[in-house]
């Protein structure tokens, strides 16, 4: 996508591919020069990422590259750096463009996922940190603006790239490998007596990952050691397809005109699966030896439920734009810029159960279905099992859910109720039934963009240009979330796999203990009719109350005026100007209420939502946010700059919507609580509720900067940046204890149903959460009072921040280093929200260091980054976001190359080999609990890739 203010205007009447300035330097020398130059340049303070030529970028997505720049820092998702953030902003704080539009992403919220853009596609990116009033795509952390090729400032070309990947893990389920490749043709052509500029780019990516997942539900004391409450370990394998066109047409009809039509379009497709083993865990207290976190022992009443689940992640981002610029005379131009991008994404996950029998069924005595374990900080291993051999044999294994999970679906009891006994006496019931779960959810989202300004060279004093426009956005975003629990045809029996369900060999998780397990196609259920589906949106609230639409208009007037002039024998550039944004925002959705059917807002029992449930609430308000950027030139090629600017990033989607939802806490021991606010105030309340607020205004700072830069070297320089956020809006949890008989927040509503919020005590009595002691047959309601969450406005705090950059060719230490350098930077934050709570995204440290040498076409790149602990967020049950805590880690990357152009082969010229390697030292993401035991750990394990590029001319 093209939008002329992304390139410089220092001079509106010349034709842009006169002034290119052809560097000859290639490889990574070349790219740091090019680099340096656009960082030294600007106006403002940004980092850059520079190639010679369309695909020649040498990683395989934009965002790894993006991870390794000063102050930057990326998220793995998978495995793969996907998430960037800027000074300590997550991506959903940090504005995303392509060639100056702004960008869709195909995720939860606003933040794009950066490993969607092949790198072959791209040409560079500037991320700015500091913003200037033309910069309409602004975020509080920066702006990365994403560069494709322009055909007619470029050198023709036709370049064939072809990658062969390969995983350092092998593969635990055996449907899956660990090999990959990507495929790209990239060509610029000039016709018409360089008039007519064309091209394309097409790249296609197949790259697995295989993933090793410890997990537990927590630790707690037993019996003097600390042991897991329960298991959650899986291995993973997914396949990652993503097929990108990349086309750009560039006219220039007369001397006046300058017009760009571009087009992108992404399928992408993350497919795999999640075996594993999910369960309670149970001591045997005779067999325990040690003490705290180092222990050994035997686990009994083992029953685990062995949790295929398939995941199929489809999605598809689509651009299409145009750019008219007119050149009204030498000094003055105007410019029309249109756009629209549409995405959309199916996020699918099945769970497929199955274990030694159905839950409810006989099952061997508990000291006959047993573990041997060893426990330390690092986790718990197991070295041993007993009376667990038919999870390694489908004739035996049932495909059936072994816990009892299906209480989600008690408004279907009919449905479920049965005249078989179960062991203990009782009959099968609908708490037995569930034997797995279908999730999707599925995004849509459109912007549609217009942007009118005009540039004109003046003398106005020190005014030497002015920028001044209008631009308009309407961006649409939905979210559907659903999902449906399912029950295996042979309820309230079961039967083993079915053969045809089942793959050639089995899945290996002996790495945790658990050795060979049998891997069956999960979807396979699903597909062919086995499973009997209902829908969850009917019985869970929080599902469909997090199903919304979220709307926003944005109407920006900006005006910037560029100044030049010397003050005190020094000369001073920058810019200073402002804009003024109004918004139009709103959302509809619904608040998830079980009515009298004991189903979610479907009271008549038709199958349609309740209208009673649906939300629609809309705000408006505006925004005046002025800019300065100073440049003084104190010596030869060394600067000081000085920024101040008021910015914001748009709250988040997800909080954004309308949607809410009300629940229920079934605990009998909760519904006993007394019916008044001091024992809620105490016990707490099986009632709760939460909303999402389309009222939300922005995030908003006030930023200040300032800069040192030395540049004593085509590819040298040294550079300390001083920052500082003045956080003067924040997104913060808001409380309000709240009458569910009454409800004040929806119109006085009454969520009391008698037969479903009540009990009866059983035989067994009951003593109250406060010591009441109840007798057999007690009838209890619950209290009316009990919380509603929200979000809201209003959260302050402060970011304080230092980066210090150096890029040093070592020649300069002595000639026989000519060819070696080095890159490297770190950044130190300090930052603080009034409440305690952390930024998502926000490391302490982040530091980067890159080694390189060159010559004579032969080229070695280590490269190393390490970031300190950060707050995140990811997908969590039922669909909804979570927040997540990620330990530091660090990433090493290296890669070693040839070009053939200096090689003396005439048909070889054109060649350049490269292997790469990312993550070689074995990185793993754990998170530990406060007392020093890892609770999560994910083994991803290196990436290796060679790769073949042909540039034809």
């Amino acid at each position: 996508m093209y939008s002329a203010h992304a390139f410089s205007q220092d001079t509106l009447t010349s034709n842009p591919d006169e002034d290119v300035e052809v560097i000859a330097v290639k490889g990574i020398r070349g790219s740091l020069i090019r680099a340096q130059a656009v960082k030294m340049d600007n106006t403002s303070i940004v980092e850059a990422i520079s190639a010679e030529d369309i695909g020649k970028l040498p990683d395989s997505s934009i965002a790894e590259s993006l991870a390794r720049l000063p102050g930057l820092a990326g998220e793995r998702v998978g495995g793969r750096t996907s998430g960037i953030s800027v000074r300590g902003f997550k991506e959903d704080f940090t504005g995303t463009s392509l060639n100056g539009r702004e960008l869709i992403g195909i995720g939860d919220n606003r933040g794009v996922e950066y490993d969607l853009y092949p790198s072959e596609i791209m040409t560079g990116a500037t991320i700015y940190k500091t913003t200037d009033a033309s910069l309409l795509v602004q975020g509080i952390g920066g702006t990365v603006d994403l560069q494709t090729v322009r055909p007619l400032a470029a050198q023709e070309t036709l370049t064939l790239t072809g990658t062969l990947e390969r995983g350092g893990n092998d593969s635990d389920n055996p449907e899956f490998d660990n090999e990959g490749h990507r495929y790209a043709l990239s060509f610029v052509e000039k016709l018409a007596d360089d008039t007519l500029g064309v091209a394309l780019a097409i790249a296609s990516t197949e790259s697995p990952r295989n993933e090793r997942k410890y997990g537990v539900w927590g630790y707690g004391d037993n019996n003097g050691a600390l042991l897991p409450f329960g298991l959650d370990t899986q291995a993973i394998s997914r396949v990652l397809e993503r097929d990108t066109i990349s086309g750009i047409v560039q006219w220039r009809p007369g001397d006046n005109w300058d017009i760009v039509v571009d087009v992108l379009d992404i399928d992408y497709s993350d497919s795999g699966v999640i075996r594993g083993f999910i369960e309670p865990f149970e001591l045997d207290a005779a067999s325990l030896s040690g003490s705290g976190a180092n222990s050994t022992g035997t686990q009994i009443n083992a029953n685990p439920v062995l949790r295929t689940d398939p995941a199929q992640k489809d999605g598809e981002l689509s651009t299409y734009g145009i750019n008219l610029t007119y050149h009204l005379n030498d000094s003055w131009s105007v410019e029309l810029d249109v756009a629209d991008s549409e995405s959309s994404k199916r996020d699918l996950r099945g769970e497929s159960y199955a274990g030694l029998a159905r839950n409810g069924a006989a099952l061997a005595p508990a000291e006959a279905r047993s573990r041997d374990f060893v426990m330390s900080p690092d986790g718990i291993v197991f070295t041993g099992s007993n009376g667990l051999g038919a999870f390694a044999d489908p004739s035996m294994l049932q495909l059936a859910g072994p816990q009892p999970w299906g209480g989600g679906m008690a408004s279907l009891a009919d449905q479920f109720a049965t005249d078989v006994q179960r062991a203990d006496g009782e009959t099968y019931n609908y708490i037995n039934a569930q034997d797995g779960f279908l999730n999707f959810a599925d995004f849509e989202e459109e912007l549609t963009t217009a942007r009118l300004e005009t540039f004109g060279l003046v003398d106005w004093g020190i005014i030497s240009k002015v920028n001044v426009g209008i631009a308009y956005s309407d961006r649409y975003k939905s979210k559907d979330n659903k999902g449906f629990f399912a029950t295996a045809s042979s309820y309230p029996q079961s039967e083993a796999i079915p053969e045809q369900y089942l793959y050639n060999g089995l899945a290996d998780l002996s790495w945790a203990g658990f050795g060979q397990v049998v891997a069956y196609d999960g979807f396979a259920p699903y597909n062919d009719g086995e499973y009997t589906l209902n829908d969850a949106g009917l019985l869970e609230p929080d599902r469909l109350g997090d199903t919304f639409e979220v709307n926003e208009e944005v109407t920006t007037l900006f005006a910037k005026f560029d100044f030049e002039t010397d003050l005190a024998g020094f000369f001073v550039t920058g810019n200073v100007g402002a804009q003024y944004v109004q918004t139009d925002q709103s959302s509809t959705g619904y608040i998830g209420i079980v009515g009298a059917k004991f189903k979610v807002c479907d009271a008549d029992g038709d199958g349609q939502v309740d209208e009673s449930c649906v939300q629609s609430i809309s705000d408006d308000y505006s925004h005046f946010l002025p800019s300065l950027n100073i440049n003084v030139e104190i010596a030869e090629n060394q600067y000081v700059r000085f920024a101040a600017s008021k910015t914001i990033s748009r709250a988040r989607i997800d909080q954004m919507k309308a949607s809410g939802f009300v629940k229920f806490d079934q605990n009998i021991n909760l519904i006993a609580i007394p019916n008044t606010p001091e024992a809620v105030a105490e016990y707490g309340s099986p009632w709760s509720k939460f909303q999402g607020n389309p009222t939300l205004r922005p995030l908003e700072a006030n930023n200040f900067d300032l800069s040192f830069e030395n540049y004593f070297k085509d590819e040298g320089y040294v550079s300390l940046a001083l920052f500082y956020k003045d956080l003067v809006n924040w997104t913060r949890d808001g409380n309000q204890t709240i009458d569910f008989t009454n409800d004040p927040t929806n119109d006085g509503a009454n969520y009391f149903i008698p037969g479903f919020h009540d009990r009866t005590v059983g035989a067994d009595g009951l003593v109250g959460p406060d010591g009441t002691q109840y007798a057999p047959g007690t009838y209890l309601m619950p209290p009316d009072l009990g919380t509603f969450s929200f979000f809201e406005d209003g959260l302050e705090g402060e970011v304080k921040g230092a980066e210090f950059t150096a890029q040093i060719p070592l020649s300069m230490l002595a000639d026989m280093l000519e060819g070696f350098g080095i890159a490297g930077s770190a950044t130190i934050i300090d930052a603080e929200l009034s409440d305690g709570t952390a930024i998502p995204g926000q490391s302490d440290r982040v530091y980067s260091l890159t080694a390189y040498y060159e010559t004579g076409g032969f080229e070695v790149r280590v490269a190393a980054t390490d970031r300190s602990e950060y707050l995140t967020y990811q997908r969590g049950g039922s669909n909804k976001i979570e927040q997540a805590t990620r330990d530091g880690i660090t990433q090493v990357d290296a890669q070693i190359s040839y070009d053939f152009a200096d090689s003396g082969i005439d048909y070889l010229k054109g060649l350049r080999v490269s292997l790469q390697g990312t993550n070689l030292t074995d990185e793993d993401e754990e998170t530990r609990d406060g007392n020093g035991l890892v609770t999560l750990r994910r083994e991803f394990g290196p990436s290796y890739m060679l790769n073949f590029n042909y540039n034809f001319y």
